[in-house]
């Protein structure tokens, strides 16, 4: 049995600034992602993403995720607290952020980002999506780290349960933190990176996300322990994250029939000696990508 080695929550300090590991997981998790966005615009041109709409997608992403990971913590986890003080939802130095809040920040920032470059709203998010679980996973890290979220009190003996100080009962528990690393970081990202390596209808892409990171959850959700004030809400089992993750595997369900019922393609058609692409959405439901010379109607 392991005990958790209690981390310090400060990286390291430079003079009066002291950088916290949570701060410094999302800094590493928003550039692995933007490493990634290059690396596949750059390698696969007929996408048709730019090196600088890369770059400007970065700066609606860490909107998104900052200010609606902030929201969606205080409305779905702690509505109380903000009806009884409205600025609690500024106390973002108290800690806080929700996942499921940040995705519904980042798909705003989705479509302010197409608005403004005149693309698809979900072509932008197929493109995106397999660079968002590599940020998941270095925001686990953080959680691990920290010593928050830990799992459910367990009686099994495998080699990896913990016991966590910060709970006080001394008892040992699951690392869900760590489950939810390999599950919603490492293992969803390798799948949505390989299922997108090729193009796919749009919607696969997002629907592909939705229903991995939403089973993922769901699963970790059984050993991970419930928030202390909301406890279980239903069944004596339904927590926070399952009721907001089912509704993701059932849309995701609905997302991949509706993109493979008739398939729409978000690729370009690259000019002949000339490494600019011609920008082409919407391929013909049934042609090769980036070959078709007709808009699918």
């Amino acid at each position: 049995m392991l005990t958790h080695p209690q981390f310090d929550p400060v990286a390291f300090s430079l003079g009066p600034l002291a950088v916290q590991w949570y701060g410094l997981m999302y800094l590493l998790g928003f550039f692995a992602g933007l490493y990634l966005a290059k690396y596949r615009a750059k390698k696969q041109p007929i996408r048709g993403w730019s090196q600088n709409e890369v770059d400007d997608i970065l700066f609606y992403i860490v909107l998104g995720v900052v200010l609606g990971g902030r929201v969606g913590y205080v409305f779905f986890y702690h509505i109380d607290l903000f009806f009884e003080n409205p600025l609690y939802l500024f106390k973002i130095w108290e800690g806080g952020m929700s996942f499921h809040g940040g995705l519904l920040g980042v798909m705003v920032a989705y479509w302010l980002f197409s608005v403004r470059k005149k693309k698809h709203f979900v072509a932008v998010a197929d493109f995106v999506t397999p660079m968002v679980p590599p940020g998941i996973a270095f925001g686990r890290l953080g959680n691990f780290i920290n010593e928050e979220l830990w799992g459910r009190v367990t009686t099994s003996e495998m080699p990896w349960i913990m016991i966590f100080p910060g709970a006080e009962d001394g008892m040992p528990r699951h690392p869900s933190q760590i489950y939810q690393f390999l599950l919603e970081g490492v293992l969803l990202f390798c799948l949505l990176w390989w299922f997108s390596s090729k193009p796919r209808p749009r919607y696969a892409v997002s629907a592909f996300f939705l229903i991995g990171y939403g089973v993922f959850r769901t699963f970790a959700e059984f050993y991970r322990e419930p928030d202390e004030h909301l406890g279980f809400l239903f069944f004596d089992s339904m927590t926070m994250g399952m009721l907001l993750s089912i509704p993701m595997i059932i849309g995701g369900s609905a997302l991949m029939w509706w993109a493979y019922r008739k398939p729409v393609f978000d690729t370009v058609e690259l000019e002949t000696q000339s490494s600019t692409p011609k920008a082409k959405s919407g391929v013909k439901p049934g042609a090769k990508p980036g070959k078709s010379k007709k808009k699918a109607k």
